[in-house]
């Protein structure tokens, strides 16, 4: 399986788990933002971890893969 269909599939267990407590259409959305950014980014970007982020803040910060200051948290430097 490949970076991107593991991203995929994180997020969407993500998305069960996080269902009980948060907003689906918000969670939904920031989880689809992630994949993107993840597309746009590739390996500089932790897509799991912003999946993870979705989740634990119900949705309320959604990244914009063109603003830095909301994906600078997921960023990574490859060595």
């Amino acid at each position: 399986m490949n970076d991107s269909k593991k991203t995929v599939v994180f997020a969407l267990v993500l998305m069960v788990i996080g269902s009980a407590v948060a907003d689906m259409a918000d969670v939904g959305m920031c989880i689809r933002n992630c994949a993107q950014c993840k597309k746009m980014l590739g390996s500089y970007f932790e897509g799991p971890l912003c999946a993870d982020a979705c989740v634990k803040f119900k949705g309320k910060m959604i990244p914009d893969c063109e603003n830095i200051d909301s994906v600078a948290p997921f960023l990574n430097k490859l060595e």
